[in-house]
Formats: structure tokens, C-alpha cells, sequence
């Protein structure tokens, strides 16, 4: 009976986050804002990428910072003067529809084109927690290890757009990078994925590129 419980109880959070996730774009939707839910590993450079994107893209943005503390990486985001919100989750080891719902509320969603969801730093819970985006870009690293891709699977089935990062290490860490952009293939055959090294540059053109053409669909 307990099993049975816990069923039900899990099925019936599923499918409360997903009704709200689906509120959650009506109303990013009415204000014409393309959000992006940003998800990979504590160390995969998910903080630093969505840096970058704030000095390099034109389109008025907005950052929800979520964090089990989140107050690091949102005044890492205040230093651009974007909107920023922080998500504490506590002990929670992702964000959820709930949350990013009274985010938005905090936010001036009229005066944005773009709203960059920061996910909190891992690549199983949040798997299961649609925010109302418009797409998901998973962030990893080389120096994760090569075999990341196939001991997550799943985030990366549900990917709309992979970022592998720092490949300028790659042979420091011993990490076949092709590999991990095969594996992702072998999972998600038609996702795009795209080699970065935050360091030089490499990629950051194609991830602008990839996200703008998201955004024109």
C-alpha cells in the first residue's frame, strides 16, 4: 500500500508542476519573452555561459538565479544590470513550475526579450520539472568525464540544445569530446551540439545563433 501511495502522490506533483509550466508560458508568452531553461552540473560553466550571453547578445534579458542558496550567482548576474530574481530551493535539488511562477511576477516581462532560467546543479532531479520554457540547453563539461552523457540519459533525450564546454581541456582531463557528442547524438539524434571553450570563445557565435533561431521559430 505504501508503494502504491507514493505512486499516486509523485503522479499527482507531476502533473501539478505541468499545469502550472503551461501557465507559466501563457504568461511569458503574452509579453513575447523566449525563455530558456538552463540545466548541468555544479562546474559545468552554466553560470559563467549565461555571463557571456548578457554581454554578447542585444535582445533586453532577465536572469532567474536558482540555487539551494541562490544569492552567488544572482549578484554574479546584478554586476550586467539585468532583472535578476534568485530561487532559493533549499534543500530541493531543482527548480519547479511553482517557484519560476512567482519569479515571473518579480520580473519586467514587458521590457524583456529573452529570460535565462538557471537551474540548480545537477543532471538527474531536474529532469522531471518542466519550468514553462521554450527550450532546455543542457551544459556539461570535459572535465566532467566523457562518460557524463551516458550516466545521465535522460536530460539529455529531453535536450534542445547541448553545450559541451570547456574543450580547451580536453586532453589535460583525458576526455574524448567527440565521444561525448556522439553519445548525445545516439540519445537525441536531431539536437544540436555545440563545442565551447568559454576561455577562447569557441562556440559562444553558434550558441547565439542556435538560441535566435529558436526564438524566429
Amino acid at each position: 500500500m505504501h508503494k502504491i501511495a507514493e505512486v499516486e502522490i509523485q503522479h499527482d506533483i507531476m502533473l501539478a508542476n505541468r499545469k502550472l509550466a503551461k501557465k507559466n508560458q501563457k504568461i511569458l508568452d503574452k509579453d513575447e519573452v523566449f525563455a530558456v531553461d538552463v540545466l548541468g552540473a555544479i562546474g559545468s560553466g552554466k553560470t559563467s555561459l549565461i555571463e557571456r550571453l548578457i554581454q554578447e547578445m542585444e535582445q533586453p534579458m532577465a536572469v532567474i538565479a536558482g540555487d539551494v542558496i541562490s544569492k552567488f550567482d544572482a549578484g554574479r548576474f546584478e554586476k550586467y544590470d539585468v532583472p535578476v530574481v534568485g530561487l532559493n530551493t533549499g534543500k530541493e535539488c531543482h527548480l519547479d513550475a511553482h517557484l519560476v511562477e512567482h519569479a515571473l511576477h518579480d520580473l519586467p516581462l514587458a521590457d524583456v526579450d529573452i529570460l535565462f532560467i538557471e537551474n540548480v546543479g545537477n543532471l538527474i532531479c531536474p529532469v522531471d520539472f518542466d519550468l514553462g520554457s521554450h527550450i532546455r540547453m543542457v551544459v556539461i563539461s570535459v572535465s566532467e568525464g566523457d562518460d557524463t552523457v551516458e550516466k545521465h540519459p535522460l536530460i539529455f533525450k529531453d535536450a534542445d540544445l547541448v553545450v559541451i564546454n570547456k574543450v580547451d581541456i580536453a586532453e589535460a582531463v583525458g576526455a574524448d569530446q567527440d565521444k561525448m557528442v556522439d553519445d548525445v547524438k545516439i540519445l537525441n539524434p536531431d539536437v544540436q551540439v555545440i563545442k565551447t571553450s568559454l576561455k577562447t570563445g569557441q562556440g559562444l557565435k553558434e550558441i547565439i545563433e542556435a538560441i535566435e533561431k529558436f526564438m524566429n521559430e
